[in-house]
């Protein structure tokens, strides 16, 4: 991004701007309706914001000049709009990711864990949900919720408890987005306010680790008591159960014993480097995450070198293309001055101190997610809370974070997640309209809320 604006821009023309990122964030609520890819709605606000703003003067061309010695590189306005750092991480976490997961390693964790519990629905419950959480952490809470889902949907068929069903997939879901906190490139809206604050990985981690924990442990109790899933009572049914269990074969989706042992080596590495970049003042923190990202996913991509092109269509090209027009659009609303006039909206609540301020901004993004995207709400905030210099410990930050991710969890389209589990429940024949998926989750949701408020409290 490039820094905050200082000038004078008439109100008529911040009013105009701001009525554009209004129907902008109309539209990407209504995406489905309209039939039209995120990358679309918000790349034609980004065509239109870009034209209006040159024609009204608002935009730096004087600045886009990079002077190298005698020789001059002239820059498009737009680009220097783009962060591309966060760029960087999607790319390269997503190659990485996808690649690991074709070696088997994570249906094979998925199908070991469902022989450990041997069959019991109490136990399937807590090592869905603990594998749910884990998966959206190191992947992406859809990915998660695809793996676990269809593994949930095929082992309760043959444990004859399709009954729990609907209980197993809604909790699951509205895990993956507690899940989806944990570390700093577990969630988008993570990464992006995660960059603004100059939070590290590892300090994202440790401050957010003990409220996953406990919200994990809060939801899986709260659903096995609402679902009524309980351990198996009698020595007949548990052998039964646990001879069910015992057919499924979690070699099945390994290719080979190198490429398995490789992909799980590779991601214990991943994790451990991308944690090493956040050291001050070293190498890898100067190159940055993007850059531990990508390095990642071209090791993984060497094995692959003559089919590599297999994995470029598998990235979703429609959320980087989202992502880079989002940029554009905020860009040209801080040049519009909209931010500023949305940070003195916000002012009040920047000034109502700890823990007020920090929980009505909780409490505000988690509304604003569940009906809209969350990822524009995370980069406009934190985009405005990095040009009032507030301290990246602050919790106002973790306000954001946690809204933006536990707002998915009160509709059923306040998340990509939440959305997948839906559709999951939906293929099985079960009824899960959207009032419906609103009054059984909202309990969760709320839970989980007044939990992020006291840890708030706690730790600021």
């Amino acid at each position: 991004m490039t820094e905050a604006v200082h000038h004078e821009v008439p109100m008529m023309v911040t009013g105009l701007f701001a009525f554009l990122l209004v129907c902008m964030i109309a539209c990407l609520a209504l995406e489905e309706k309209l039939h039209a890819k995120k990358s679309v709605i918000v790349g034609g606000f980004a065509v239109l914001c870009l034209l209006l703003g040159g024609a009204l003067g608002l935009l730096p061309f004087h600045d886009m000049v990079i002077r190298t010695g005698e020789e001059s590189i002239l820059l498009p306005v737009y680009i220097p709009a783009i962060d591309w750092g966060v760029v960087a991480i999607i790319l390269g976490s997503s190659l990485f990711v996808d690649i690991t997961s074709k070696s088997g390693l994570f249906s094979w964790i998925a199908i070991r864990l469902t022989k450990t519990s041997r069959g019991d629905p109490l136990l399937l419950l807590v090592f869905y949900g603990v594998m749910t959480v884990f998966f959206s952490a190191v992947l992406n809470n859809v990915t998660a919720m695809i793996i676990v889902g269809s593994l949930t949907g095929v082992s309760l068929k043959r444990l004859g408890i399709e009954d729990k069903l609907l209980g197993f997939l809604l909790i699951e879901g509205l895990l993956t987005n507690v899940g989806g906190l944990l570390t700093l490139i577990s969630s988008v809206p993570n990464i992006i306010v995660g960059n603004a604050a100059g939070i590290s990985f590892m300090s994202f981690f440790l401050r957010a680790a003990p409220y996953v924990l406990v919200a994990t442990a809060g939801t899986l109790a709260l659903g096995a008591k609402l679902f009524d899933i309980r351990r198996l009572a009698s020595d007949t049914e548990i052998e039964e159960a646990a001879a069910q269990v015992a057919g499924f074969d979690e070699n099945d989706g390994i290719e080979s014993d190198f490429a398995f042992w490789f992909g799980a080596t590779m991601l214990v590495a991943f994790i451990g480097t991308i944690a090493a970049a956040s050291v001050p003042d070293s190498l890898l923190n100067d190159l940055g995450m993007g850059y531990v990202a990508l390095s990642f996913a071209i090791i993984m991509l060497i094995r692959h070198k003559s089919t590599a092109d297999r994995f470029y269509q598998t990235v979703d090209w429609d959320l980087l293309a989202f992502f880079a027009a989002l940029f554009i659009v905020i860009n040209v609303m801080e040049h519009a001055l909209v931010l500023d006039a949305i940070g003195q909206i916000l002012r009040p609540v920047l000034e109502m101190g700890e823990p007020g301020g920090p929980m009505t901004l909780l409490v505000a993004s988690a509304v604003a997610s569940s009906v809209t995207d969350n990822i524009p709400l995370a980069a406009m905030l934190a985009k405005i809370l990095g040009d009032t210099g507030i301290a990246s410990d602050s919790p106002y930050w973790w306000s954001v974070v946690f809204g933006a991710n536990l707002g998915g969890n009160l509709t059923p389209i306040g998340s990509a997640s939440t959305l997948v589990a839906v559709t999951i429940i939906h293929k099985y024949g079960l009824a899960m309209s959207f009032a419906t998926f609103v009054r059984t989750a909202l309990p969760y949701a709320i839970g989980q809320l007044a939990l992020a408020a006291l840890y708030l409290w706690w730790v600021s």
